[in-house]
């Protein structure tokens, strides 16, 4: 939700052009997160004060509608050099007020912009910060929550009369102030060369890149500052700031008696200057092709970057905070967030699931064996087998991939599995216990409904388990102990591979669970031995490509559509009308065939599309009798089915889809291909923008 892109060239030249691109480029790799409007902010000429002014470009749409207004903007002329800068960019989603320029970020401060901020989150309080600055003689301009954040930090600089805090300070006082989650940018006109970044709640990460070798970095983590505490101060146990190098110059203060970066001429004329380029962003995929030294921040973090020094600070201390910051090393690659041959990216992660899920099985089974590791739960086996319930915690697609588990949870652990929508979950406030387990699944690992719900569980004394496929997420460093899915970046909204890299994660805690128990060792044989097919089996669903978009051909013009399975496949069924919610805008109900008479049946006539997964399991006959329910009532089901319930299907059935036969409990894995396959045909019929469907967002960060 949102996205932010930050560029800070230390002593590395660049064209405003260049700058303006990287900025750009950044902007459009974070596009699948969902926005309807962007913005960048930039230096300009010197103003009247002598200082270098703030240029804001701003555009409701798509990105490529910025790049136009940038490059025809007259305040900016694209062959400027710059041996120092910095830049930064957002994608809004809207939440506080409708899609437009003046509510895109960035926001200024003031008239002239002395400061300037992009965000990504909520500001709770933002309606009693904007009455007080407002009784202080502010005014607003744009309808937003961010606005507020801007106007706060003038107002702290306009009374801090003897210009005695610097950058850092006076962003430190703003979050001071702010409720609610954000990820926070700054720049200012009185701070050039400066960046300040600030995270709790949302995601924010800061890309180096450098020829020389950084300090910090053969240590790979760097200090974290808490307070008022200096440099200085640290300095003494041999730990510089990154990026600073043992000759670098003292700060100098600045026309205004502030600390400044403005010593570009000092700094090359030293004998050891270290030339350095800083990118921060929401997503490690708008870094990935500029570097792979990253760190991640840590909410309630300050990153202060001057003089191409970066350090990091925290208010206070905190007993849940490290006192450092790793520098990690990213492992994807630039090829994994291109479209490579694929028209869409969503179609390109359908067509990757014989790999991913490859890969999320990858080191964990000796298929020669028959046995399961997952190493990142291995420490707190025992705790789990003993506990009094498992909950599994989540939203979306990854709920429904706990409920795709849940039955063989249940059968392998014999323990109370619940599954829960977090939202709901902390509604109601559940009671939970010490012996519980709790299990939090997002692929960006950043959901906020997860997150908080994660956070009260873990404050009363479960032990908390997260399942993500983002390294570095919060919810993979807040957990006791967790898996990571590796199923490569999904970048489409519209999640496909990673649900069933989920599914399969899940099926291995299972395995792993019930790996000493005699009783149910014939039934894991047979579960792996599946697992290991598996992936064939995939390709040969997706072979079926060329008859899913014949049938989205009769189903384009529908209104609403039914998808009706029980057992196993009741996940296929809530997923599967999910995704066609998502991507075509039209209403699509998934129903558990069980409930049928209860209520849906009376929907069923000749005009009512209808898809039901029947598969031959312990629910075949159950299922069998609701689609003889269906044709009763003149409708037209189309069966996903397998080949060996064809003969006995093909009477009652409109149409069939002919899916492989594996395991039940691997069966949705298979059945929910086709159902996403049309879901992408039916929007690409319809000419919809299928990577990143309307008002919705990839990493939801907001309640």
């Amino acid at each position: 939700m949102c996205g932010i892109f930050a560029y800070l060239n230390h002593l590395v030249p660049q064209k405003r052009e260049d700058i303006v691109n990287i900025l750009l480029k950044g902007l459009s790799r974070l596009e699948y997160r969902g926005y309807d409007s962007s913005g960048i902010a930039i230096d300009g000429d010197f103003n009247e004060q002598g200082k270098i002014s703030t240029v804001l470009v701003k555009s409701r749409g798509k990105v490529a509608i910025l790049r136009e207004k940038c490059f025809a903007s007259k305040e900016l002329d694209m062959s400027d050099e710059f041996s120092c800068h910095v830049g930064i960019a957002h994608t809004r989603w809207a939440t506080h007020g409708e899609p437009s320029d003046v509510n895109s970020h960035p926001h200024p401060s003031s008239p002239d912009c002395q400061f300037a901020v992009v965000h990504n989150g909520i500001i709770t309080n933002y309606r009693e910060l904007k009455e007080f600055l407002q009784s202080k003689g502010h005014v607003f301009l744009s309808e937003t929550d961010t606005e507020i954040v801007a106007k706060l930090i003038q107002y702290f600089y306009d009374n801090d009369a003897n210009r005695q805090m610097n950058f850092r300070e006076l962003v430190e006082q703003v979050v001071n102030q702010l409720e609610g989650a954000f990820a926070l940018v700054f720049k200012s006109i009185h701070f050039p060369n400066e960046a300040v970044a600030a995270r709790r709640g949302s995601p924010l990460l800061v890309g180096i890149k450098s020829e020389k070798r950084l300090q910090g970095e053969g240590k790979k983590e760097i200090p974290v500052l808490i307070g008022s505490e200096s440099i200085d101060e640290i300095w003494k146990d041999g730990k510089a700031p990154i990026g600073m190098s043992s000759t670098a110059l003292p700060r100098t203060m600045s026309a205004s008696g502030r600390l400044s970066s403005m010593t570009n001429l000092q700094l090359a004329d030293s004998e050891d200057p270290t030339s350095v380029e800083y990118f921060l962003a929401s997503d490690a995929s708008a870094i990935i092709e500029h570097t792979k030294q990253v760190i991640y921040l840590e909410d309630n973090d300050v990153a202060h970057i001057c003089l191409g020094e970066m350090t990091i600070h925290r208010i206070k201390k905190s007993g849940a905070s490290s006192a450092s910051r790793e520098i990690k090393t990213l492992e994807m690659e630039m090829e994994q967030i291109m479209k490579g041959n694929f028209n869409t990216f969503m179609q390109k992660e359908i067509f990757e699931q014989p790999d991913s899920v490859v890969n999320t099985m990858r080191g964990r089974i000796n298929f020669k064996n028959e046995t399961v590791t997952l190493g990142g739960l291995k420490s707190e086996l025992f705790t789990m087998r003993r506990c009094r319930r498992l909950i599994f915690i989540a939203c979306g697609t990854s709920f429904h991939s706990a409920l795709a588990a849940r039955s063989f949870i249940e059968e392998m652990t014999e323990i109370p599995v619940g599954v829960e929508l977090a939202s709901d979950f902390m509604d109601r406030m559940t009671p939970i216990f010490r012996d519980d387990v709790c299990f939090f699944i997002s692929q960006s690992g950043e959901t906020a409904d997860t997150l908080n719900t994660l956070r009260y569980c873990k404050a009363r004394g479960a032990l908390v388990v997260g399942i993500t496929n983002t390294v570095g997420s919060t919810i993979s460093r807040e957990s006791h102990c967790g898996v990571h899915l590796n199923a490569g970046p999904e970048i489409g909204v519209a999640s496909t591979k990673a649900y069933t890299s989920q599914i399969i994660a899940l099926i291995l805690f299972a395995l792993m669970m019930a790996q000493d128990k005699i009783s149910s060792s014939d039934r894991r044989k047979e579960v792996i031995r599946a697992l290991a097919e598996l992936p064939a089996k995939i390709e040969e669903v997706l072979k079926l490509d060329s008859v899913i978009q014949d049938l989205s051909e009769t189903l384009y013009k529908e209104r609403s559509l039914l998808v009706m399975g029980r057992g196993y496949q009741y996940a296929t069924c809530v997923e599967g009308a999910l995704k066609i919610k998502e991507l075509t805008y039209m209403h699509s109900e998934g129903i558990l065939s069980g409930e049928l008479k209860h209520g849906p049946l009376a929907m069923i006539d000749e005009n009512m599309p209808v898809i039901m997964v029947v598969i031959r399991d312990s629910t075949f006959t159950k299922s069998q009798n609701a689609l003889e329910q269906v044709t009763a009532r003149h409708g037209r089901p189309i069966v996903i089915c397998t080949q060996d319930s064809v003969a006995t299907l093909a009477k009652s059935a409109y149409k069939t889809i002919v899916i492989p036969q594996t395991v039940d409990c691997l069966q949705g894995i298979l059945s929910i291909i086709p159902l996403q396959l049309l879901s992408y045909h039916l929007a690409v019929k319809k000419g919809l923008d299928v990577d990143c469907p309307r008002n919705l967002a990839k990493s939801v960060t907001v309640e």
